[in-house]
């Protein structure tokens, strides 16, 4: 059954997640595997079912205070005694039982010891460094993939890569192809929500996370500016990173900016994406762009609903953009093929999602919130595609249209549909 262009859909509890087979696989070579994402986005869910489904039956979250206390006061006397594999739940809230789990790993590996979950990325807590390399596996946990919602099993960066673009008829056109979705986002309780439910909810997780994850992590002082770093990042979402343009419009070091952006970062609240260029030096010296990690999230930090993306283009381009480089980076995550992310800018000529995979050949796709389009839409793609020649596999156009148009060679403008369409 379709509905303002988006199928009827199964009860989250159900809804299986990509990244599952990632970490089974993992658990059954590694001693340790990590499960890290934003809260709220069904990491412990995850956790608990993989864990029923091996037989581990100790199972500890650091989100209790007694648990908590225990792993921070002894934390190898808090692993003492228990055999087989350990689920632990919010693993950064007690940094230093990584150096125990180190410790148990070096005694005796077993693969699938430990099952962790973390809500702050550990990796930069620097006291905890010495305990990963080699011994733990990292999978990230997103927010819903609409290919996750939609029980898709088709990852559009392998396709991409193998040149084999959706060819995808009778899509919804126009905005409704897309507005719900993007503003719904993919957090499972926020999804499901009425829209003043999901303010709330957005509201109330934004103060939860700088409370409990980011004042740990950070001697924040000036912490009451980060809930304005927030919704100036929202504002400027799509634009080239500059740190000092932001300094300056929140009157603080340019230096402070970066490091706030870059914890925000670390509590899953935005993402990060590089500039490419064709030389691999270049590449750290030009600037990049913050996404939300959820179109919900920051939609709700635009202050925009439904009717008002669906019809004011100042919100429309930018969470459109946003929603379809962060579908890709879900894709990229779970996908065979080894690829970075990557945005592209040279002279008047922007492109939004380059990716380079580790044997050379990229991807390029631009986001257009349009049902129609013109020359000047792929100008961009055809020019990085006579540069590098045969490197290039294809450029695609993600728009509202109907159908899945030919551009010329190996390039395509694809419905947005074809991100979650297809099994």
């Amino acid at each position: 059954m379709m509905l303002d262009g988006r199928s009827a859909s199964p009860q989250i509890a159900l809804l299986p997640r990509h990244a599952q087979s990632r970490v089974t696989d993992a658990l059954d070579h590694r001693p340790a595997v990590l499960i890290m994402g934003a809260r709220q986005v069904g990491k412990s869910t995850l956790a608990e079912q993989i864990a029923a489904s091996r037989g581990i039956s100790h199972f500890l979250s650091l989100d209790e205070e007694g648990p908590l206390q225990a792993a921070r006061s002894d934390p190898v006397g808090f692993l003492a005694g228990m055999d087989g594999g350990i689920l632990i739940d919010e693993v950064q809230r007690a940094p230093n039982l990584l150096l125990a789990i180190k410790r148990d790993i070096d005694r005796a590996r077993r693969p699938g010891r430990f099952l962790l979950t973390g809500s702050a990325n550990i990796l930069s807590a620097p006291k905890v460094l010495d305990a990963l390399p080699g011994r733990l596996a990292l999978v990230t946990l997103w927010p819903l993939a609409q290919s996750e919602i939609e029980g898709s099993r088709r990852n559009i960066v392998d396709a991409l890569m193998a040149g084999d673009m959706p060819w995808i008829s009778g899509a919804t056109v126009g905005r409704r192809a897309f507005v719900r979705r993007t503003v719904e986002g993919g957090f499972p309780e926020a999804r499901l929500a009425t829209p003043q439910q999901r303010h709330r909810f957005f509201s109330d997780y934004v103060t939860a996370v700088l409370r409990r994850d980011l004042a740990p992590l950070s001697d924040l002082r000036k912490i009451h500016a980060v809930p304005r770093l927030l919704r100036l990042l929202a504002a400027r979402v799509g634009g080239i990173h500059v740190a000092r343009n932001l300094g300056a419009s929140l009157e603080l070091n340019h230096a402070t900016v970066q490091t706030y952006v870059m914890l925000l970062e670390t509590a899953f609240l935005v993402r990060i994406v590089p500039a490419w260029r064709p030389g691999i030096g270049n590449r750290e010296i030009h600037a990049p762009k913050v996404y939300f990690v959820d179109s919900g999230l920051l939609a709700s930090l635009l202050g925009a609903d439904e009717r008002r993306v669906a019809a004011d283009d100042q919100f429309t381009g930018r969470l459109f953009e946003n929603f379809v480089a962060m579908e890709i980076a879900k894709h990229v995550d779970w996908a065979e093929t080894i690829v970075t992310q990557y945005h592209y800018r040279s002279g008047n000529d922007e492109i939004d999602v380059v990716l380079e995979a580790n044997s050379g050949e990229i991807v390029a796709i631009e986001a257009k919130a349009s049902a129609t389009l013109g020359p000047r839409d792929w100008r961009a793609l055809a020019k990085l595609r006579d540069a590098l020649g045969e490197r290039f596999r294809a450029g695609v156009i993600v728009y509202a249209g109907e159908q899945t148009i030919p551009l010329g060679d190996r390039l395509r403008a694809m419905p947005v549909s074809g991100l979650w369409a297809g099994d």
